[in-house]
């Protein structure tokens, strides 16, 4: 997992922080919670801890309502969304899936953007 996925899936946030952050109340994030849309982790104490992912879900849910998506239908769409993840672990790689991801390596290594212009053998911007 990358660095910054690490990073945003620590649960360090209390509800009042995303409450802010959303523009949610404490009892809608309760209830996402409870159709298990969005699942924070605990501390010893049972206070409620959130992600940056959790955050984003959070936003996604409301957007989703906002659209005329009603409960059940969000959780359709989570639920088709994980099973496509899980047919593409099932997947085997492609060569080509191979060469995408080793290249994107060798890029993060190097410290060469993706799509800054820049070949991994120079300096120079690609022609």
């Amino acid at each position: 997992m990358a660095e910054k996925e690490l990073q945003r899936s620590k649960s360090v946030l209390p509800i009042g922080t995303v409450m802010r952050l959303t523009d949610l109340t404490a009892r809608q994030i309760r209830y996402y919670e409870e159709q298990k849309l969005v699942i924070p982790k605990r501390t010893e104490g049972n206070r409620r801890l959130y992600s940056l992912n959790d955050i984003d879900k959070l936003l996604e849910i409301k957007d989703y309502l906002s659209d005329g998506i009603n409960m059940a239908g969000i959780k359709t769409i989570y639920a088709q969304q994980e099973k496509r993840a899980a047919e593409r672990k099932n997947e085997p790689l492609t060569d080509s899936d191979v060469r995408r991801i080793l290249h994107d390596e060798f890029l993060n290594i190097s410290g060469f953007e993706r799509n800054s212009g820049t070949s991994l053998h120079s300096q120079h911007p690609l022609q």
